[in-house]
């Protein structure tokens, strides 16, 4: 148990900090004598923007799970679970839908 537990960890912090250190966006602008010329490369989106709807529907699942457990036990955590998904995917797709911005770079 303490060895999952220690590589879980050790696998969180390093989702964490590879991201943090990775490269800046100077490395993709280049500068010639005389004139500056820049060449710009497309940047992808984060994760969090890429899979926006999906990790609002599990937060909104793991929050009523969480809550209907501590109501109902077992039973409640399931039915906490469905209501909270309910909840998530609606106020993800309907109330607050997903804006696109079309930018030149």
């Amino acid at each position: 148990m303490k060895k999952t537990f220690t590589a879980l960890m050790m696998a969180a912090m390093f989702a964490v900090m590879i991201p943090a250190f990775s490269s800046s966006a100077m490395a993709q602008t280049r500068y010639y004598n005389g004139r500056t010329r820049t060449t710009s490369v497309y940047q992808r989106p984060n994760v969090y923007r890429r899979h926006r709807n999906l990790f609002n529907i599990l937060i909104g699942t793991g929050a009523g799970a969480v809550v209907g457990g501590l109501v109902g036990g077992r039973r409640g955590a399931g039915i906490g679970a469905l209501v909270g998904a309910g909840g998530s995917a609606l106020y993800t797709y309907k109330l607050n839908p997903k804006k696109r911005y079309y930018r030149r770079y």
